[in-house]
């Protein structure tokens, strides 16, 4: 019997078939069973903020395990209160802000969906969010994402939710003074590391506070300094009313965090929300500590300047695959002129290096917050490999006749 086998049999099929089973990580890099190291340039989907095995990461959890793991929520504890000081600072929110902590991100959206619930009431029963938008799998969150594909197994959705094109024409025809609330990521991570218009989230302010609707942008995969500033709200000079957090906020550690602004913050009163597990002392500690080493080493920065390195990098690459780069720090994504994408991946990996596919036509990178020159030399030289051996299996394929 095989891992594979072990896999197959006794786990759910919805992820289907894993790729890989990795048991050691260290820095920017992973190692199989068998030994092989692989540069990790995926970092758990955006999750691993300072890469493998970090020391303040690994040291957080042993000393707050060995102090105070778990009490629930009718009880406070001082890394909780210390991480939501942290957020609330580092978001900007003022005094006013508060936040909700969960254990992953479609909790965070879930808790944000119910805000907008809060806040819309029967006058306001409207919601919008952005086509091919994603924002979770459970049926909330699902409602709120804008690919029809995922949610046809599923229907009915929540009802209430309206879908718009990433235009502010869209929203302007769109919106009235029976919409609670607009859901917008920032750079749509799972459609392929699209950003949003230029401009788009200035107007969105200005259209939401017109109409009396929550600006509610969700941060998880842009977030913690992954696009060259805390949050990407922070690129455009706009102060939403409320972000969604998790992924690097925890380095590895599952926590999930909505942080609101000025009114939105006096929404939820007792009863109308919670969770057992959110915000309990062993996860806060250890995202204060994942935020704090962050801070500390000047990662916001790294990953601004290490971004535009890597992605002129990637653009000097000589491959007639490569159609260009978009996205924001170390949130990329490489545009293909032909779809294969998960050719690439699975090639990739062959050649010891861990990338990602979110559509047919596009791979993501997003590293560790912590790579630096010999991490994205490493990188360019793998990834220039895999490249030419997906185009020798395209000549290949190209010049194999079909018989008659």
């Amino acid at each position: 019997m095989t891992w594979q086998d072990d896999a197959g049999r006794d786990l759910v099929k919805s992820f289907g078939a894993r790729m890989q089973m990795f048991v050691r990580g260290e820095g920017s890099y992973l190692w199989d069973a068998d030994g092989k190291r692989y540069l990790d340039f995926l970092a758990g989907i955006a999750v691993d903020s300072l890469g493998h095995a970090h020391p303040v990461f690994v040291d957080a959890i042993a000393a707050q395990a060995a102090t105070l793991a778990h009490v629930s929520n009718y009880f406070a504890t001082p890394p909780q209160l210390a991480l939501a000081a942290t957020l609330k600072r580092l978001a900007g929110t003022g005094d006013e802000g508060r936040v909700y902590f969960g254990n992953s991100g479609a909790e965070a959206n879930e808790a944000a969906f119910k805000l907008a619930r809060l806040h819309g009431g029967a006058e306001r029963p409207r919601i919008l969010a952005l086509t091919d938008a994603f924002h979770g799998r459970t049926m909330g969150t699902l409602a709120l994402t804008g690919k029809p594909y995922m949610q046809e197994p599923f229907l009915p959705m929540t009802p209430g939710v309206e879908f718009i094109d990433s235009t502010v024409d869209a929203l302007e025809a769109a919106i009235d003074d029976r919409v609670a609330a607009l859901f917008v990521e920032p750079v749509k991570g799972e459609a392929g590391v699209i950003p949003l218009p230029e401009g788009y989230l200035a107007a969105a302010r200005e259209l939401t506070e017109r109409h009396g609707a929550l600006l509610i942008i969700d941060e998880i995969q842009t977030g913690a300094g992954r696009t060259g500033e805390w949050f990407a709200f922070q690129h455009e000079g706009v102060t939403p009313d409320a972000i969604t957090v998790a992924k690097g906020i925890g380095g590895g550690f599952p926590i999930g965090a909505l942080i609101t602004f000025g009114a939105a913050s006096e929404l939820f009163y007792p009863g109308t929300h919670g969770s057992t597990f959110g915000g309990n002392a062993l996860g806060t500690a250890v995202a204060g500590a994942v935020l704090g080493e962050i801070e500390r080493a000047e990662l916001v920065r790294n990953a601004a300047e290490r971004g535009a390195q890597l992605r002129a990098a990637i653009e000097g690459i000589d491959s007639d695959l490569i159609d260009g780069c978009r996205g924001s720090g170390l949130l990329i994504g490489i545009g293909l002129t032909h779809p294969v994408s998960k050719a690439l991946v699975a090639a990739a990996q062959e050649h010891g290096l861990v990338i990602n596919a979110p559509n047919d036509e596009t791979i993501r990178l997003v590293p560790a917050l912590t790579i630096g020159d010999v991490e994205i030399d490493e990188f360019v030289e793998l990834f220039t490999a895999t490249l030419r051996t997906v185009e020798d299996a395209l000549v290949l394929d190209a010049s194999t006749e079909v018989p008659a």
